[in-house]
Formats: C-alpha cells, sequence, structure tokens
C-alpha cells in the first residue's frame, strides 16, 4: 500500500483530477497549501506598489493505492497532467503505509482503500 502526495499549481487541479479519474483512480483528498521550494517566492506589483510573496498558493493532493501498480498509475497520471514545464510545476512523494482501517466497517489494510 502507497501513500503519494502531489503539490501541484492550483490551476492544474482540475486536469489532474480528470486524468486520475481516467486511469481508475477513484478518490483523492485535496488541500489548499502555501509553501516555496527553489523559486524561493516572487515578486508582484499592486496598484504601482512591489511587493514579494513568500509563499506561493499551491494545492496538495493525497492518494491512497492498494500496490505498487496503481501507485505507478496514479504517479504518471499526476506527472502528466501537472506538467506545465516552468518552474514551480511541484513535486509527488511516495511513501508506504503500514496499516489502514475503515471506521465505519472495521476492514483493514487493501480491503479498507
Amino acid at each position: 500500500m502507497k501513500k503519494i502526495e502531489a503539490i501541484i499549481k492550483p490551476f492544474k487541479l482540475e486536469d489532474v483530477k480528470e486524468a486520475l479519474v481516467e486511469a481508475g483512480i477513484t478518490g483523492l483528498t485535496v488541500s489548499e497549501v502555501k509553501g516555496y521550494g527553489r523559486q524561493q517566492g516572487h515578486s508582484e506589483l499592486y496598484r504601482g506598489a512591489e511587493y514579494v510573496v513568500d509563499f506561493i498558493p499551491k494545492v496538495k493532493i493525497e492518494i491512497f493505492v492498494s500496490s505498487d501498480e496503481w501507485a505507478k498509475i496514479a504517479i504518471d497520471a499526476i506527472q502528466k497532467s501537472a506538467k506545465t514545464g516552468k518552474i514551480g510545476d511541484g513535486k509527488i512523494f511516495v511513501t508506504n503505509l503500514e496499516h489502514v482501517l475503515r471506521i465505519r466497517t472495521g476492514e483493514e489494510d487493501a480491503d479498507a482503500l
């Protein structure tokens, strides 16, 4: 079992969601987040005044899958649909899940996903 977290540009969320649905991924969690990576924020102009945006708005997607095969499918879908080719496209993180429990039914691990 794997947990896949992706930090992407907000305007790519709908494209990523559609790609995941087409790939057969049935559920995801989305959070609005702020942060920076190598780009270290940026400057913007507002009413003639320049100001620095330290933390850039991003979207974090979390997906939980039952196997390495599903993880590869999800990663490929995210990477292809979130890519713009410009700085700040984001990152994908994959971690192992030790245990999952569905609260309502008591199902565990892959059955709970």
